[in-house]
């Protein structure tokens, strides 16, 4: 039985609903316009034709040509090809097998380049980051060396928030002739991407972040970049991605980045707003409670906690009980809590890392959502500590 009055979803960072009109847009592709994109009669030109248009509708979105959009299954296949993809292309060049990156990536690429490192033999260098998460662009020039390849820094920190100085990041990375690439899974629906403002060669994103469908991602790939596909088979995508296109995924993306890019100009300081308020209530109501990550450089609708003597994984579950859905960063494996690798890498210190909350807001939460998480998260912190000490 809950106790809840009511549910709240504040977990928009992990998955966003499918805006209706983008579930408009999807249906036709479903039951009509089914058609195999590669096919040559009229069905196959017909899904080909809507394929073309959202390949130049995303591009569009983020100031790129159509040409170096690339549809793949989700963002961390994006963030799979596009490492690998380079990596492996710069290899067969002769231009060296060095690669930079952070400790606080995605796991999707975290994992990618330990893969990279343990099973091909390149060389990965994590630099440091500072109490906020931010990596210091004078280290990426530092760490460029002849032999470096790729530079992989992630646009905004899917668990604390902080953004990232992309831009003066792919500006040392283009004087020294280094690939760049950017996870921006977490950005569409809160902030402007421009590619070339930018100056990123690879850029990953996912659907079902900006309101689209699960199942479906891009990669954008700068006309030039050396790169090798790492899905054989068919030809699609320009021969860069394998596998029949999800033409009703694709059709949905690009009704989807339409749709926040109509839509960011007036959430993203109302969801600052909310934020910033929720994040004043708990702090005021919590002892022992602080933010993680940048305070004001972070996503507007980003707001993590880490909460002293406090198991993350509990914490989430007494607020499920009362009906608020979250996220934490913590792990546990075999009824052992692990903190966050990303707040450690921080500087967090282990008995705060384990309590670390993210509550990620959305287009569709209210302020009265935000007063009854105030309400309620105290209780549930004080509610763990207490069971903890009782132990």
């Amino acid at each position: 039985m809950t106790s809840a009055k009511r549910r709240v979803y504040l977990d928009y960072s992990a998955t966003t609903p499918v805006a209706p009109e983008v579930v408009q847009a999807i249906t036709p592709f479903l039951s009509e316009t089914y058609g195999n994109p590669a096919s040559l009669h009229s069905y196959g030109r017909d899904a080909a034709a809507a394929l073309d248009e959202a390949h130049q509708v995303v591009g569009c979105a983020i100031g790129a040509r159509a040409s170096e959009i690339v549809f793949t299954g989700c963002g961390t296949e994006s963030d799979n090809l596009a490492l690998r993809g380079a990596a492996f292309a710069a290899r067969q060049q002769g231009r060296g097998s060095h690669i930079i990156s952070t400790p606080t990536e995605h796991h999707a690429v975290e994992a990618t380049l330990h893969q990279l490192q343990d099973l091909f033999g390149f060389e990965v260098t994590l630099l440091p980051v500072d109490g906020c998460g931010r990596v210091d662009p004078d280290d990426v020039r530092r760490a460029i060396r002849p032999d470096t390849i790729l530079v992989s820094v992630m646009m905004a920190n899917n668990e604390v928030g902080t953004l990232a100085p992309v831009a003066e990041i792919g500006r040392i990375c283009h004087e020294r002739g280094v690939v760049f690439h950017t996870d921006a899974v977490q950005c569409p629906a809160y902030l402007t991407i421009d590619v070339e403002e930018m100056n990123v060669d690879l850029l990953a994103l996912s659907s079902h972040k900006f309101y689209g469908p699960k199942g479906i991602g891009v990669l954008y790939i700068r006309d030039g970049t050396p790169y090798i596909s790492m899905q054989t088979g068919g030809g699609h995508e320009r021969g860069r991605r394998a596998g029949t296109v999800n033409v009703p995924g694709a059709v949905g993306t690009a009704a989807a980045i339409k749709y926040v890019a109509a839509q960011r100009e007036a959430q993203a300081p109302r969801l600052r707003h909310l934020r910033d308020r929720l994040i004043d209530g708990i702090l005021a109501s919590v002892p022992d409670a602080r933010v993680s990550g940048h305070p004001q450089d972070r996503l507007p609708h980003h707001a993590s906690f880490v909460f002293k003597s406090v198991d993350g994984e509990t914490l989430l579950m007494a607020l499920d009980v009362e009906g608020i859905a979250v996220s934490t960063g913590s792990a546990c494996t075999s009824g052992d809590p692990e903190p966050s690798p990303v707040l450690l890498a921080m500087g967090v210190p282990r008995e705060w890392a384990l309590g670390g909350l993210r509550v990620s807001l959305g287009y569709h939460t209210t302020e009265e959502e935000i007063d009854y998480v105030i309400e309620r998260l105290p209780r549930c912190v004080e509610q763990v500590r207490r069971a903890t000490s009782d132990l």
